[in-house]
């Protein structure tokens, strides 16, 4: 025996979960196929439930394959791509099983995967899975309702871009990498140096940088590897260690074009490398030696995902000569590759997300504490508080140098340390580079014999910031010479300075500096005293000098000048770059920071804060905010500064809700949640809130309302932290003060929210507030405060359109709010109504808003979790209403009606919404439902049944208004809901009865309802085998009820077993089928008398038969309605719904019209005239409308016209039997006569019946098949042509009518079909086969004529006849002669035919070598011995006789009009046939008498003359002779 089967283990048990029995045979398990899954038990309330132990992503991803495998076939052009998805999906699962990934790859993986499959739900249309910052599935039993409606907008955004990203194809194959690097604000790149191939001969120094080749910068610190001259590192240890991550990056900076990353290589050594002599040489110099560069855009963008252990080469490419700028060449090779010679670096390299604590957290084995961090010149995106910066980055950009007195130019040198006010140098304050130690003084890359050097040189200036105002820097200047005697005699030459500071307090200005050269002795130049009070900068001298303070060029400095002079022959230039978080260089908000050394300036800088740039204050936003609470703080007794404090606080938050700095969200929730420290803030926020709330409620202008109004979020998370803080420090201190305070509050935001011009605003907000607000701190008297807002949120919801852009936030925000009130709240806030009526008002408003917003969700239909959790919340809300009403409206004295009604429908709508119909879902989401929420369908379902039954005697109040949505809660297919709720309907009829005597209106109802339902997917075979049974055991206590039960019992499965079929077919490809069981179903109701139902499929058949073109059907389905009305005024009735408004005569005038527009489609011209004659009836004698009359009599000319003129094809008619048990019961072992189409063949007509049965087999045979063929249970069609019977109209009997007139009714008017099949008998004789043919005649008659409201109808009865030999001659020499008659009147209307068809027809008959004509019937019948064995036949022989005669004077005819159409060509042939014509006529005039035309009074065509001569059709077919041995079976 072969199980599938999952076993889990818990102790010693074993428990089977999910067992399939693959073959029924006995045997023990095999161990080999038991796989024991771990477990952990979970105790939820009373129960235990056993729970797989296996990672939640690995079941996730499991249940995902599960129900995509499911669907993902049955997709149209998504085949291949969910394939792909499931694949990759498989192959990670495999990874995360194995339990080998380090931390980062498996939270890479994990997100990965999670988008994966978030993606592959949304193209499959499935249900959006929210999740947490962690990728997990968000539980909502965990999750509030505002944070539940937060994910499922995150994540619906995230999807939405990632759907943009693969249509417009920005990512590649790792496109779950490249979504997390774009999601997070920070991100860092690691770089790990494995080696350095490069031949220098001496140590240099390798600066590694980010670089931005279109704007030409560089956007990091310099990462600074000091290498040796025998290729390893200088400090040995760092061998295998030379690990960097360049951290801060943003999205902008992802955002560039192009990234590289690139290394200047310095040499330090020799002037000239190709000096040998190196003791005479010059030792030390930093020289300019080459660059390496890389593009890795790709790599730092996630486009391409790099694992630490691939290593990439970097070329390296050296400067041409030894005065080439390393920052020109860098820019040239960026532009141009060239060819390194095989050196260079090599690197690995790895895309990080995240700032530097995230990536050290999350990937441990790459950031550990000795990884050097490199951050990025400027501040990061995001400035989180803690993050304590003060650095100033200096660039040496260039200078200009004279020569002077030295015939070639300088090898110039510039040294800067960091000096204070009394010339002393702060040691180790100049980093060169991250991962260098600290050094007291900087020496440039020396360029050989350059005039205007340009070093671009970048390294870091850190400095303690309460040294920061003695602080400046100064630069040496200084020739260094190739030769070390020279160079020893060499002094400084000029000098320069910088202060760091300003005099007004604010550091130094970002940018370039042009700084002033002074030249002098070279020990003054050290001196501080002789340089620090002059002017620094040639701005600053150049304001100066203007005002005679400086003499010209070289001269000497006033004020203590010290000897030194400006050089205006030389200049040096750098700029300056100022990361702190305590320095400002705005005056203004320094002002603010420090406002306690200037109190009086307190109220203007303030109000000056809102005018200071605002990337400025978000730098220092912690500082800020820390100032403006501590003013509001040491200021708690007096409110001279808070609304100067709350109006600077809005200004702040409104910054940072901009686009621009919106990435500074998190930067100020962290703040409050970390650093916020005012305890009494909340008092003094509340009380200008308050205040700027009830201005602009009463109308009264508030400039700063509407930026008050967007703040308002973090304004209540700054007075709900606040609280906070004081109540944990005063131990809940003040509680009931805070409370009523946050109660007023509440009331003037509800006063607010009544005006139209915030109330936008307001509900922007006000989900945050509540989330912030109510979550937090909810307890009954804030709740109160909360619930006052209720009513409000529920009138705004009601007044809001479903499009309104915040709806979905305002009913999430009034969800939240009923989903934290207990029975407690409930009665409490029910208490706050004063009068029965306001509860009413407020019970019927609550009503209506569920009954809105479950029949028309206001969330995406993806958003399940949304959805259950709102269901689950209003249905708590709705059965606490009800208990509300059965205590308050359920008295005889305050029973309000509309009230109960309401209810009722709203919890019926509650029950019958799509999002609970667990039967439509697959599985795995009937299954998550029911595990989380239950079947919310059977709890409100009992709840209804419950209080139906309290109605007592106010049920009667309810019928038949509720049946109709009570029977769409009952065929919810759902067992012991049913079995619950359909006793509902005998208590109707009961109620009913009691009252009234009988129950018709609950029939009534129950029956249109009943067909809406079913139409629209309700019901089942078992629904109707529930209400039977359930309906009759009801009876038993009520015998007098008993009869008439049964009866609607009948009545309602009979509709219910004819609704179902119809519904079936309704979705079928066959509109025969469909048809068919639109006119049982029309039929059913027009015998129990349901008027309006009956109409309504009427319409319905009508269309279908438009569908396909069946004007003439749709026509006679038309006639049916309109012989329902009369012509008179009286209006129509009710069940007229469509036509409400009309008289029954202007509807039936209307239909009229139109049926004989069908009609005239159809070519049915003598029903149409019959129509228009009725209607000229009513035009002429009853409403004298002349104008109309003589419109209709020019379109019934028309018609008439058109009978005689038109050639209008005969339709075949065609037997179809469906034999065999798989047949459904109207098509069952059933004979069907269809009317075909117009020159439709049997063989079209055939196979396209076939096509509707694919699996039915073809019956060869005419014969009615035996019981075997009928009792099988598979499906069997018989096809075959069958010939109507004409029937002649009364009126037409016994008069010469035109052809054109008889052959309508030939193929229309039709009841009665016959096949005939020859048969053998007797002996044969092979010369003449006519004397032995008999004929075996099957005649079908049809429940209805043809054509009628179908195209087809079941032949309810079928006749077998025999003709003999003779009998058969005679019909078909009556055949022939009609046929030659209708020839002559085709070609005696239309002179354009082509002769062919008279030819061969009259030539077949005159022609004795043809052989055709009626030779052999005289050669088999007109003998001796043939009349003495046949005695009877004397009258059917003289029959014979006379027809053939008849014959010869329509030859005559017919070739009379060959005659006169014959070609030249044919001349000839016609002669000949003329000369047989001669030959036969005087034959058969000898032999059977000579017939004559007669002679016409008036002008007619030749055809009728014919006509009138020859023996009318009546006399043709009516005589005794023209029926032999024919069987009539008329209905």
């Amino acid at each position: 025996m072969i199980y599938s089967a999952s076993i889990i283990r818990v102790d010693t048990y074993l428990y089977v979960m999910n067992i399939c029995v693959v073959f029924h045979l006995q045997g023990v398990f095999p161990v080999s196929f038991v796989h024991v899954k771990e477990v952990v038990i979970e105790k939820r309330g009373d129960e235990e439930v056993v729970i797989s132990a296996e990672m939640p992503l690995v079941k996730e991803v499991t249940t995902t394959l599960r129900e995509w495998g499911s669907i993902w076939k049955q997709l149209f052009g998504r085949v291949k791509q969910v394939q792909r998805l499931m694949w990759e999906l498989m192959e990670w699962r495999s990874q995360l099983l194995s339990g080998t990934l380090p931390t980062d790859e498996f939270k890479e993986l994990k997100q990965k995967v999670t988008s994966k499959i978030d993606y592959g739900n949304k193209i499959l249309e499935l249900d959006q899975v929210v999740r947490d910052e962690d990728g997990n599935i968000l539980d909502p039993e965990q999750a509030s309702v505002i944070s539940l409606f937060r994910a499922h907008e995150e994540a619906t955004a995230k999807i939405n871009e990632r759907i943009k990203e693969e249509q417009s194809n920005i990512q590649s194959d790792h496109s779950g990498v490249s979504a997390r690097i774009q999601s997070s604000p920070t991100h860092s790149l690691y770089v790990f140096v494995r080696n350095f191939v490069c031949r220098i001969g001496e140590d240099s120094e390798l600066f590694m940088s980010l670089y931005d080749p279109i704007k030409q910068a560089i956007i990091s610190e310099n990462y600074l590897v000091r290498w040796g001259s025998k290729g390893f590192p200088i400090e040995i240890e760092m061998l295998n260690n030379l690990k960097v991550v360049f951290t801060d990056l943003g999205n902008k900076d992802l955002s560039r074009e192009k990234i590289f990353l690139i290394c200047q290589i310095v040499r330090v050594g020799r002037m000239d490398l190709k000096d040998s002599n190196n003791k005479k040489c010059t030792q030390g110099l930093r020289r300019p030696f080459g660059v390496a560069v890389m593009d890795i855009t790709d790599i730092i963008k996630g486009k391409i995902e790099c694992d630490e252990e691939k290593q990439f080469f970097i070329p390296f490419f050296p400067v041409v000569a030894e005065n080439d700028f390393l920052h020109s060449l860098l820019n040239k090779v960026t532009a141009s590759r060239g060819d390194s010679g095989g050196q260079g670096l090599w690197v690995t390299m790895k895309a990080l997300v995240g700032d530097i604590v995230q990536i050290r957290k999350e990937y441990p084995h790459l950031v550990d504490r000795s990884t050097v961090v490199a951050r990025k010149l400027g501040f990061p995106e995001i400035i989180m508080p803690g993050d304590v910066r003060n650095d100033i980055y200096l660039t040496l950009q260039s200078g200009d140098f004279d020569k002077y007195n030295k015939t070639t130019q300088k090898n110039m040198e510039v040294i800067m340390c960091v000096c204070d006010e009394e010339g002393k140098v702060i040691q180790n304050s100049i980093c060169l580079g991250a991962g260098d130690k600290a050094v007291s003084e900087y020496r440039s890359v020396i360029y050989y014999q350059i005039k205007q050097p340009r070093w671009m040189e970048t390294f870091k200036v850190a400095v303690p910031l309460e040294e920061m105002h003695r602080i400046h820097l100064r630069f040496m200047f200084k020739h260094r010479p190739s030769q070390e005697s020279k160079d020893r005699s060499e002094k400084n030459f000029a000098m320069a300075f910088v202060r760091l500071m300003k005099d007004d307090g604010t550091v130094l200005q970002d940018g370039l500096h042009d700084l002033l050269v002074f030249k002098g002795d070279s020990k003054r130049m050290e001196d501080v005293n002789s340089y620090l009070n002059l002017p620094s900068t040639r701005h600053h001298h150049s304001d100066l000098h203007k005002m005679g303070t400086l003499s010209r060029s070289t001269s000497s400095l006033s004020r203590g000048g010290g000897g030194l002079s400006v050089s205006s022959r030389d200049s040096f230039s750098i700029s300056t770059l100022v990361c702190s978080t305590k320095l400002t260089q705005n005056v203004g908000l320094l002002g603010l920071l420090k406002w306690r050394t200037r109190p009086e300036m307190l109220r203007e800088n303030l109000e000056k804060l809102k005018l200071i740039d605002g990337e400025e204050v978000v730098k220092f936003l912690q500082d800020t905010l820390d100032a403006l609470f501590n003013i509001m703080m040491e200021h708690s007794q007096t409110d001279d500064y808070d609304i100067l404090v709350f109006d600077a606080l809005i200004y702040i938050i409104g910054l940072i809700a901009d686009r621009k700095f919106q990435h500074f969200n998190t930067v100020l929730e962290a703040y409050i949640k970390q650093h916020f420290s005012a305890t009494l803030a909340y008092k003094k926020l509340m009380s200008v809130l308050k205040r700027y709330l009830d201005v602009s409620s009463r109308g009264e202008p508030c400039e700063p309302i509407m930026r008050t109004l967007k703040a308002l979020e973090y304004i209540f998370k700054f007075i709900v932290r606040s609280r906070m803080l004081y109540s944990q420090l005063y131990e809940g201190k003040e509680q009931e003060d805070f409370e009523e305070s946050l109660r007023r509050l509440f009331e003037s935001i509800n006063n607010l929210m009544k005006t139209d011009y915030t109330r936008t605003l307001l509900l922007r907000v006000i989900t945050n507030i509540f989330h912030q607000c109510v979550l937090p701190v909810m307890d009954q008297s804030l709740s109160q405060c909360i619930m006052s807002l209720l009513r409000t949120i529920n009138r705004t919801v009601i007044t809001m359109g479903r499009e309104h852009a915040l709806i979905s936030r305002v009913v999430a925000c009034m969800t939240a709010i009923l989903s934290q009130m207990d029975d407690r709240h409930y009665a409490t806030y029910i208490e706050t109504f004063t009068g029965a009526s306001d509860l009413v008002d407020f019970l019927m408003e609550s009503f209506l808003l569920f009954k809105d917003l479950i029949g028309k969700h206001v969330y995406p239909s993806d958003w399940m979790e949304m959805i259950m959790v709102q269901n689950r919340v209003f249905l708590r809300a709705i059965n606490t209403y009800a208990d509300t009403m059965n205590q308050k409206f359920l008295n005889n004295d305050d029973f309000e009606v509309q009230l109960w009604n309401n209810y009722f429908h709203l919890a019926v709508a509650f029950i019958t919404q799509e999002s609970l119909q667990l039967q439509h879902f697959s599985p795995t989401k009937r299954n998550k439902i029911l595990a989380k929420y239950g079947d919310m369908r059977r709890l409100i379902g009992f709840s209804i049944r419950d209080i139906w039954y309290k109605l007592g005697i106010h049920k009667i109040c309810f019928i038949p208004g509720m049946v109709g949505p009570i029977l769409e809660m009952t065929l919810i297919p759902e067992e012991e809901l049913r079995r619950a709720t359909i006793p509902i309907f005998f208590d109707m009829i009961t109620c009913e009865h009691e009252h009234f005597g009988n129950f018709n209106k609950f029939e009534n109802e129950i029956i249109l309802k009943l067909d809406h339902e079913v139409e629209g997917g309700g019901g089942d075979e078992r629904y109707m085998q529930l209400l039977e049974t359930i309906l009759l055991e009801c009876t038993s206590q009520k015998h007098t009820l008993r009869s008439q039960v049964q009866h609607f019992v009948s009545l309602v499965k009979g509709l219910l077993i004819r609704l179902l079929d119809y519904r079936t077919v309704m979705s079928d490809d066959s509109r025969n089928n469909r048809m068919s069981c639109t006119v049982n179903l029309l039929n059913f109701y027009k015998d129990i008398n349901r008027e309006g139902m009956y109409i309504r499929y009427l319409y319905k058949l009508r269309d279908l038969h438009l569908e396909g073109e069946n004007y003439t059907e749709a026509a006679y389905t038309l006639l049916l309605h309109s012989r329902l009305l009369k012509w008179s005024d009286d209006m129509c009735s009710p069940q007229f719904e469509f036509h409400g408004s009309q008289s029954q005569r202007q509807l039936k005038e209307t239909l009229y019209d139109t049926i004989i527009d069908y009609f005239d489609k159809g070519k049915m011209w003598e029903e149409a005239i019959t129509l228009c004659k009725e209607l000229a009836e009513q035009y002429e004698n009853e409403i004298f409308d002349y104008e109309l009359l003589s419109k209709k009599l020019e379109k019934q000319a028309k018609f008439y016209e058109n009978i005689m003129k038109i050639l209008r094809p005969k339709p075949d008619y065609f037997a179809v039997g469906y034999y065999g048990q798989g047949y459904p019961l109207f098509l069952r072992n059933k004979v069907f006569i269809h009317r075909g189409k117009e020159y439709e063949r049997r063989e079209d007509f055939q196979n396209q019946v076939m096509s509707q049965f694919p699996s039915s087999v073809r019956l060869n045979t005419t014969t009615m098949p035996g019981e075997d063929i009928k009792n099988s249970p598979l499906q069997y069609i018989q096809c075959f042509t069958v010939q109507p019977v004409l029937e002649i109209p009364h009126r037409l009997k016994s008069k010469p009518v035109p052809d054109q007139i008889i052959n309508f009714y030939k193929s229309n008017y039709v009841q009665r079909f016959h096949y005939s099949r020859p048969v053998r008998k007797g002996p044969v004789d092979s010369n003449n086969e006519f004397a032995s043919m008999w004929i075996e005649r099957t005649t079908f008659t049809t429940v209805y004529k043809l054509p009628g409201i179908l195209r087809w109808f079941e032949a309810t009865d079928m006749k077998h006849t025999t003709l003999s030999p003779l009998e058969n001659a005679i019909e078909t020499m009556e055949s022939t002669n009609e046929k030659i008659l209708t020839m002559i009147n085709q070609y005696q209307a239309d002179w354009t035919l082509p002769i062919n068809p008279l030819s061969m027809l009259l030539n077949g008959i005159v022609d004795p070598a043809v052989m055709g004509g009626f030779a052999k019937y005289e050669k088999a019948f007109f003998t001796d011995e043939y009349t003495q064995q046949h005695k009877e036949d004397e009258d059917k022989l003289l029959r014979l006789k006379d027809l053939i005669a008849w014959q010869i004077p329509l030859l005559g005819g017919g070739i009379v009009i060959h005659g006169k159409r014959v070609t030249d060509v044919l001349r000839p042939f016609h002669e000949r046939m003329e000369e047989c014509f001669k030959q036969l006529k005087k034959k058969v005039e000898k032999e059977h008498g000579v017939r004559e035309l007669r002679k016409s009074t008036r002008p007619c065509s030749m055809v009728r003359s014919f006509r009138q001569s020859v023996v009318s059709i009546s006399s043709l077919q009516g005589s005794e002779c023209g029926t032999p041995t024919k069987i009539h079976v008329d209905r």
